[in-house]
């Protein structure tokens, strides 16, 4: 094997057309979204940098294995070596029917094994903290500075009850504010569509913030959350760093809080209160219920507390005197 040397080489142009191709049907059959394919391109453009040989055409089961091993020399993680090599795996299922290789090389690599980390979870207290400080916060402000801080309550109310992807959050169209909106037509990953339900404080935030928009060039905007930026809406990094400077001022760690760490408590808190693992794989738009089953945690602490506050035979069931 002939072995790229340290500086980083472009994918020559046989390559980087099989590259393409295989995105485009992410995009048009799964619906990949431009980050999703970015991220894509990288690892695998990576991939195909690694020899100078024609890599992506001509590499072999052993090829792979050394550009696996490479990546463990580099330092890389597990769970990142793991997502480079699930890049590869699907390119080369993608030539393989598509008649593009004869064979497909990576189907019978193993990824690095990886214990997979419990989601950062805030407590309700927590977040009943941030909420309420966010929305003393709306109600002290002035201006500005009122709108603003109107918004991020706004954000919280709907995160926390919906439990929205935070890049379906900041792009929720202006119609979801409606007064008589009871549920929110949400187009997840791969655009596929979901229903979420609303509750009256999401509702009534909602209202509060559109009506911090009246007679300003946002009121017309078709975004719930509008902006002068690029995209129309307000970012996802502007959210999560308006959202960590709330949690300092609320006495949190910033490093414990952010959107998706909210989405988290959304489905734990949800569980802990007797949710069904499969509505909460809904709400959350996961296409596999193994997704979901990360929480698995939190079922297993609740079924623990169930039989030991409400088994006949449990000492904290069952009176002494009948305990015999």
């Amino acid at each position: 094997m002939v072995r790229a040397s340290s500086k980083a080489q472009s994918p020559d142009r046989q390559d980087d057309r099989l590259i393409s191709l295989f995105l485009d049907m992410l995009a048009a059959e799964r619906g990949a979204r431009p980050n999703t394919l970015a991220a894509y391109r990288a690892d695998l453009e990576d991939f195909a940098a690694f020899s100078t040989a024609h890599r992506i055409a001509e590499a072999n089961s052993d090829d792979i294995r050394s550009y696996l091993g490479d990546l463990s020399r580099r330092g890389l993680q597990a769970s990142s070596v793991a997502r480079k090599l699930s890049a590869i795996r699907q390119l080369y299922r993608f030539l393989y029917s598509e008649r593009h290789r004869g064979d497909d090389p990576a189907a019978i690599l193993e990824g690095p094994r990886r214990g997979r980390p419990l989601p950062k979870v805030l407590s309700i207290a927590d977040v009943d903290r941030l909420i309420v400080l966010a929305r003393e916060n709306a109600q002290s402000t002035e201006g500005a500075e009122s709108q603003r801080a109107t918004r991020l309550y706004c954000l919280l109310e709907l995160l926390y009850a919906t439990g929205l992807r935070v890049s379906e959050l900041v792009a929720l169209p202006a119609s979801a504010s409606r007064r008589d909106q009871r549920m929110l037509m949400v187009r997840g990953k791969g655009g596929k569509e979901r229903l979420v339900p609303l509750n009256e404080a999401a509702r009534e935030a909602m209202s509060g913030y559109r009506a911090t928009l009246k007679d300003t060039k946002a009121a017309d905007s078709k975004w719930l959350f509008p902006s002068f930026g690029e995209s129309g809406h307000l970012t996802r990094q502007h959210f999560a760093r308006d959202l960590k400077a709330l949690a300092i001022q609320c006495g949190l760690h910033a490093d414990a809080v952010s959107p998706h760490v909210l989405r988290h408590a959304f489905a734990s808190h949800l569980l802990q209160n007797g949710a069904d693992l499969r509505v909460v794989q809904t709400l959350l738009g996961h296409s596999d219920i193994s997704t979901t089953q990360i929480y698995t945690h939190i079922l297993e602490e609740r079924l623990k507390t169930m039989v030991r506050d409400l088994h006949p035979l449990t000492d904290a069931a069952t009176p002494a005197k009948d305990r015999r």
